[in-house]
C-alpha cells in the first residue's frame, strides 16, 4: 500500500537542496531590490525575515533545551535524546518551508495584504480574540480527532509522537496534512484582524513569532514556570499551558490535547488530573546522581561548537571543521575568554547504561591553554573540584580525558588521589584500556615496531608489552637514561627487544609506526610506503603521506544497549568514544574499588582488555 495523501514531504530526497525552494522569494526580493523603501515587492523581504526569525525562535529553545548545566534539574522527560530522534527530526523545519509558500499564495492571492501599515494597535486585540475563539478550540477538535481515529493517528499523528524527549524541533516533526491544518489555524486571528481593518506587519511578526515561541516552549522538556503562580492565582492553569502539561500528552496520549489554552481540556474533560501536582514536582528541581563522569575539555575554538546545545543535528555528527562555523567563530572567541575568567565545570550530555546514568562534564578550558605554563594551578584547581563536587554527590567513577590527566600536570591523575586520599570516587586515566586498544590493533605476528613517544605512561606500557610479546621496540628518545629506566623495567630475558634510536632514518625500513609525539612532514617522510600510523598523541597528527595509512586515536564502540546518547564525541563516529572515556565505563562497569592514576600496570592490559569485551565494548 502506497504512502497516505499528504503523509510525506514531496521534497522528502532534496535533503539540504529543499531550501532551493525559497530560491522564487530570495530572486525576487534581490531583483526588485525590496530593502529599499520604495520597492513594492519589500513584503517578499519581510516575508524571508520573519520566517528566517521564526526558525531561530526554535533553534534558540533547542539551545536552551540542551543546556543540560542550566536545566537538568527542571527536565520532564529525563532520558537522553538518542541519535534515532535527532535523525527523525532533522527535517524539523519541512513545516516553515510549507508555510511560507502558503503565506506568499495569500499575498499574491490577495495583493492588499502587501501593502499593510507597519503598525496598528487594534489589530492585536481582534486578534486575541480571534485567537481564543477560533484557532484554540479548532485546533483542540483538529488535534483529538487525529487521536479518536486510529487511521488518521497511523497515517498523519504517530509520526509526531514518535519521539520519546519532547523537544522544540519535536514541534516541527509533523506530516504535511497537519502542517497545512496548523498553518490555517494559525492564519485564522491574521486574517481576522486584516478583515476587520486593522491588521499590520507587526501584529504578523509578533503573533507569528509569540505562536512559535509558545510551542517550542510547550516541547522544550524543561519546565520554565514555577509553581507558585499557578497556586496563587488558580485561574492562570487554564490560560496557559506549560512543558511539564504537554509532555504529559506525549506520553499519555489520552490527555491534554490543548494548543496553549488547557481550558479546551477542561471543557472537553481531558485535562489530566495529575497536570498540576506534576508541574509542581519538576519545577522544584531534582538534580540526578550519575554513576559515572566523563571529564573532557574543549579542544578549540571551532569544536566548542560541536555542543548539543550551539547545534544539535551538528553535534550529533562526527566534528569537522564547517563553513556555516566560521560567522560564528567570533563569538566562540569571545565565549573562551568569558569562560576563561569566570566559568567553572559543566555538564555537556548523558546518556543511559543498564539503567545507570553517564555523564560527560567540561572543564572550561581548550587545549592550547593547557601548554600554557601560568595556565597549570587554575586547570588544576578546575579539575580537583570537579573531583570533589562528583565525590560529593556520590559518583562511583570520575574518568580524566586526554590533557585533563597529562602527566606534566598533574601525574596522570596522582595528584588528586595524593592530597585527597579518602575520595570515594574512582578516579581512572583509562589509559590502561587505552593501551590494550592500541596493542589489539597492530597485527599478529609484526616483528618489529617504531615508538615515538615511547617515555610517556602510554609509551612505556606498550613498549614492555610488546617487548614481552618478543617485538622489536625501536624506541625514538634522545635521552639515554629514560630510555635505560624502561628497558630495567622489563626482565631480564626481554631487555634486547628494546632498542633505543635517536634518528628517523633508523625506522625507514618499518611499516608499524606508533606515534605519541607530533610528527611533521619531514618526519613522516622517513617511514617506507605502506606504513601504518598508530596514534596516541593529541592532537592527532595530520596524515600528509597518501601512500600511508593513519589510525584515529584510540576509541571503542559502546555496547548496543546504550540509550539516549545523541552526539559525537570529538571526530568519532556516532555510538564510538575514546578509549579512555571506554576505560572508565569498564572500571565502573566491574566495579573495581581502586584508582587507575599514574603509570600504568602493564599486567592489567590484557584484563582490562577482557572485560571491556565481556561488557559489550568493542574495537572502533
Amino acid at each position: 500500500m502506497g504512502a497516505a495523501f499528504l503523509a510525506s514531504w514531496p521534497w522528502d530526497n532534496l535533503g539540504f537542496y529543499k531550501y532551493v525552494l525559497y530560491g522564487p522569494l530570495v530572486g525576487k526580493a534581490a531583483a526588485s531590490r525590496a530593502w529599499e523603501a520604495a520597492s513594492p515587492d519589500r513584503w517578499v523581504l519581510l516575508l524571508l525575515v520573519l520566517f528566517g526569525l521564526r526558525a531561530l525562535t526554535y533553534q534558540l529553545w533547542s539551545s536552551f533545551s540542551n543546556m543540560l548545566f542550566a536545566t537538568r534539574r527542571r527536565r520532564v522527560v529525563r532520558d537522553g535524546v538518542d541519535f534515532e530522534q535527532i535523525d527523525r527530526e532533522w527535517d524539523w523545519d519541512n513545516f516553515l518551508i510549507l508555510h511560507v509558500l502558503m503565506a506568499a499564495t495569500a499575498l499574491y492571492a490577495f495583493p492588499s495584504l502587501r501593502h499593510l501599515p507597519l503598525w496598528d494597535a487594534r489589530g492585536f486585540a481582534v486578534a486575541l480574540l480571534a485567537h481564543v475563539a477560533a484557532t484554540e478550540p479548532l485546533f483542540y477538535a483538529a488535534h483529538r480527532a487525529f487521536h479518536a481515529s486510529g487511521r488518521l493517528y497511523a497515517r498523519y499523528h504517530s509520526l509526531h509522537h514518535s519521539s520519546k524527549v519532547p523537544q522544540p524541533f519535536t514541534a516541527g516533526l509533523a506530516t504535511p496534512l497537519e502542517s497545512m491544518v496548523l498553518g490555517a489555524l494559525m492564519a485564522l486571528p491574521l486574517a481576522a484582524a486584516c478583515a476587520a481593518g486593522c491588521g499590520s506587519v507587526a501584529l504578523a511578526f509578533v503573533y507569528a513569532l509569540a505562536f512559535d515561541a509558545l510551542r517550542a516552549m510547550g516541547h522544550c522538556n524543561v519546565e520554565v514556570f514555577p509553581s507558585k503562580p499557578f497556586q496563587a492565582i488558580p485561574v492562570l492553569r487554564y490560560l496557559i499551558y506549560t512543558p511539564t502539561y504537554h509532555a504529559i500528552h506525549h506520553t499519555k496520549r489520552e490527555a491534554n490535547f490543548c494548543l496553549f489554552m488547557p481550558l479546551f481540556d477542561l471543557l472537553g474533560g481531558t485535562l489530566d488530573a495529575r497536570s498540576w501536582e506534576m508541574q509542581e514536582q519538576t519545577s522544584a528541581g531534582v538534580d540526578e546522581v550519575p554513576d559515572f563522569v566523563f571529564l573532557a575539555h574543549v579542544v578549540d575554538v571551532m569544536q566548542s561548537l560541536h555542543v548539543p546545545f550551539v547545534l544539535r543535528t551538528f553535534a550529533s555528527t562526527p566534528f569537522s571543521v564547517q563553513l556555516f562555523l566560521l560567522p560564528m567563530w567570533p563569538f566562540a572567541f569571545l565565549v573562551m575568554l568569558a569562560m576563561w575568567v569566570w566559568s567553572k565545570t559543566f555538564v555537556i550530555s548523558c546518556y543511559n547504561l543498564r539503567g545507570r546514568l553517564h555523564q560527560m562534564w567540561a572543564v572550561p578550558r581548550y587545549g592550547f591553554q593547557y601548554f600554557l605554563p601560568f595556565a597549570k594551578d587554575g586547570i588544576n584547581k578546575q579539575i580537583e573540584l570537579a573531583i570533589l563536587r562528583a565525590d560529593k554527590m556520590g559518583v562511583k567513577v570520575l574518568s580524566l580525558a586526554a590533557l585533563n590527566k597529562n602527566e606534566a600536570l598533574n601525574g596522570g591523575g596522582t595528584l588528586f588521589v595524593n592530597k585527597h586520599p579518602d575520595l570515594r570516587v574512582r578516579v581512572v586515566h583509562g589509559n590502561t584500556l587505552t593501551a590494550a586498544v592500541i596493542l589489539n590493533e597492530i597485527p599478529k605476528g609484526t616483528p618489529e615496531v617504531f615508538m615515538t613517544g615511547a617515555t610517556s605512561k602510554l609509551g612505556r606500557a606498550i613498549a614492555l608489552y610488546l617487548c614481552k610479546k618478543r617485538v622489536r621496540v625501536m624506541m625514538m628518545t634522545l635521552s639515554t637514561e629514560r630510555f635505560q629506566k624502561i628497558q630495567k623495567e622489563a626482565p631480564a630475558e626481554f631487555q634486547q627487544y628494546l632498542v633505543q634510536v635517536t634518528k628517523y632514518r633508523s625506522a625507514q625500513h618499518c611499516r608499524t609506526w606508533i606515534v605519541g609525539k607530533w610528527l611533521s612532514p619531514r618526519e613522516q617522510r622517513w617511514a617506507p610506503p605502506g606504513t601504518h600510523f598508530h596514534q596516541f598523541v593529541v592532537p592527532p597528527i595530520i596524515g600528509f603521506r597518501r601512500d600511508c595509512t593513519y589510525g584515529k586515536l584510540a576509541a571503542m564502540r559502546l555496547p548496543k544497549d546504550v540509550q539516549g546518547l545523541g552526539n559525537c564525541e570529538y571526530s568519532l563516529e556516532r555510538g564510538v568514544v575514546h578509549a579512555c572515556h571506554a576505560g572508565g565505563v569498564v572500571h565502573f562497569l566491574e566495579g573495581y574499588a581502586h584508582h587507575e592514576v599514574g603509570a600504568i600496570d602493564v599486567d592489567r592490559i590484557d584484563v582490562v582488555w577482557e572485560a571491556a569485551l565481556r561488557h559489550g565494548l568493542r574495537p572502533a
